[in-house]
């Protein structure tokens, strides 16, 4: 093992231990000043009111982390700056979570985006962005885009407890084996760091007796991160078709989002406003158990992940026979999914 991935590893326990600790502590400060999610609306069906604010501590796990392997290694000034334009992002979305969560009835819709698009445009500042498409301006506008879809789609994930932990738990380690070979820093340490923070909040949220949720506050948070280290690796170091990857590696909350909306456009139902037809929830509805939905849903993160690297190592005809097998794999769970009633 090399020192710097002993600093990998020491990042992935940090975050872990930060968040394993502060989960209960959170877990209490909901409790107390009753910061909870409450099954008084048709599409919340948990058993009774569970504390939100998980999110809080997956956060301070990510960015406690960071600051800690600061004082063990030399950030060059491109890996500094762009942690600090990640740092900066995180903590607005991570405010616009939380004023969801606290705020009775939540933000509405576009509040959230606008002030989303603040947060990309903090990316932009800090030189986090798309590098593939030119003009600039065009890049710009793929970077809001894609930090806002993904922010979205990870949230729109969390219906299912363990689901929107384990999909960033698995995208971010995608994200650092891929990175790895290009030694993109920041990208690697942030990527430990949120695997670390996500795995020690996970046992709480699975757990029935210490139950809580991440809340919008952990949700959103960890679609922006996610989005910010999808920019900041090369996946073309053997062919262009590597693009493809970190649609791959966040295939499901993608995918979960575009069906949707598409379904809910059919029906002449707004996109915007939240229903029990998310991908999980029709699976539930296929008779899976809530644990054989969690299972599927991840294994399916793993297998787009792996899909996703193989696009950086294989040849061009590789490539377009993973993609090929994927599509095939898309168009049939669609087939199959939109004809579940939920």
């Amino acid at each position: 093992m090399t020192r710097a991935h002993g600093l990998y590893l020491l990042c992935w326990i940090t975050a872990g231990l930060v968040s394993l600790i502060l989960t209960p502590l959170m877990r209490g400060i909901a409790t107390r000043f009753n910061i909870m999610d409450r099954p008084d609306e048709k599409l919340k069906t948990h058993g009774g009111a569970v504390p939100y604010l998980g999110g809080v501590a997956i956060i301070a796990g990510f960015i406690i982390s960071l600051i800690l392997v600061r004082f063990f290694t030399h950030f060059h000034t491109g890996t500094l700056k762009s942690i600090r334009g990640i740092f900066l992002g995180t903590i607005l979305v991570s405010l616009i979570g939380f004023t969801d969560d606290a705020r009775r009835g939540g933000l509405h819709f576009r509040t959230k985006f606008m002030l989303q698009a603040l947060a990309a445009i903090v990316l932009i500042a800090f030189d986090v962005r798309i590098k593939f498409a030119h003009p600039v301006w065009l890049a710009d506008l793929l970077t809001l885009v894609w930090v806002i879809g993904i922010t979205n789609a990870l949230n729109l994930t969390d219906v299912m407890d363990g689901l929107a932990g384990g999909i960033a738990t698995i995208a971010s380690l995608a994200f650092l084996f891929i990175s790895l070979p290009t030694e993109e820093i920041y990208v690697n340490f942030a990527s430990a760091a949120l695997a670390g923070a996500c795995m020690g909040f996970l046992p709480y949220n699975l757990s029935k007796k210490r139950r809580i949720f991440m809340g919008d506050t952990g949700s959103l948070t960890l679609g922006y991160i996610l989005a910010a280290l999808s920019m900041g690796t090369s996946y073309t170091k053997i062919n262009n078709i590597g693009l493809f990857s970190p649609l791959l590696i966040l295939a499901l909350p993608i995918y979960d989002t575009i069906l949707v909306s598409l379904l809910r456009l059919h029906k002449g139902q707004s996109p915007f406003i939240g229903s029990k037809d998310h991908l999980p929830l029709r699976l539930k509805a296929m008779g899976l158990s809530q644990k054989q939905v969690l299972t599927v849903c991840l294994a399916f993160c793993v297998a787009a992940s792996w899909g996703a690297y193989l696009l950086t190592r294989l040849s061009p005809i590789g490539c377009i026979i993973v993609i090929a097998v994927a599509l095939f794999i898309f168009g049939v769970l669609s087939w199959k999914i939109s004809k579940v009633e939920v």
